[in-house]
């Protein structure tokens, strides 16, 4: 026996919602609100429906403005055809209709992401800078931050060589690492983590420590 034999009515098959979230009946009682033949009655009835409508969309008022939106978004279930006295006007559809502004998007790709795309800018104005003794503190000490920034991503160690050739690489070869470059050794307790918000986020170093001393203390 066949669905059709069964009469089912799948949502898959039916009409688009244009506000789902006020769901299907809403929409039929939009739909029997346009047939009602005379003006006044069926603006009586749109204020019932936008009632119904504050039930189901209760989140609607944390808006301003929130009885504006509700009977924009009536509008916009009726397919911006609906002819009843309105506290509001009804809304061009062309201004629903408009595609996004694009946000504009860097015109290149980020060779290495785990070092970030101000690594890049970095080695570019070193490219420009003569050289000499500035030159090479300042290759040294970007070297150390991305020894940094790599061991976030890639917790095992790495070699000083890797970083020097990562330089290198990301320049294009216009910078040369200059081979007495040392970075030392990474302290055993150096602790390089990802950021993220903790539990504990805005609270003073120490605070919970202490209040749990004092509870443990008997102070109140």
């Amino acid at each position: 026996m066949t669905d059709t034999e069964f009469n089912l009515d799948y949502n898959t098959g039916r009409e688009r919602l244009a506000m789902p979230e006020y769901g299907r009946n809403v929409l039929k009682m939009v739909e029997q609100l346009r047939e009602i033949p005379d003006r006044d009655k069926r603006s009586e009835q749109a204020r019932a429906v936008i009632k119904t409508m504050e039930i189901l969309n209760p989140s609607v008022r944390s808006f301003e403005n929130w009885e504006h939106k509700l009977w924009d978004h009536l509008y916009m279930i009726a397919g911006f055809d609906l002819d009843i006295d309105s506290p509001y006007p009804c809304p061009a559809k062309e201004e629903f209709e408009t595609s996004p502004v694009p946000l504009p998007m860097k015109g290149t790709r980020i060779r290495a992401t785990h070092y970030g795309r101000n690594i890049e800018k970095i080695i570019d104005l070193l490219c420009e800078e003569p050289d000499g003794e500035v030159k090479t503190a300042m290759i040294r000490s970007l070297a150390i931050y991305m020894r940094q920034q790599y061991l976030i991503w890639n917790k095992d160690s790495v070699a000083d060589e890797t970083i020097f050739a990562d330089i290198e690489k990301l320049s294009d070869y216009r910078l040369k690492v200059p081979a007495d470059i040392s970075l030392g050794k990474v302290s055993q307790n150096a602790s390089f983590s990802r950021p993220t918000l903790g539990i504990n986020v805005g609270q003073q170093p120490g605070k919970k420590n202490r209040k749990w001393n004092n509870r443990k203390g008997g102070k109140r």
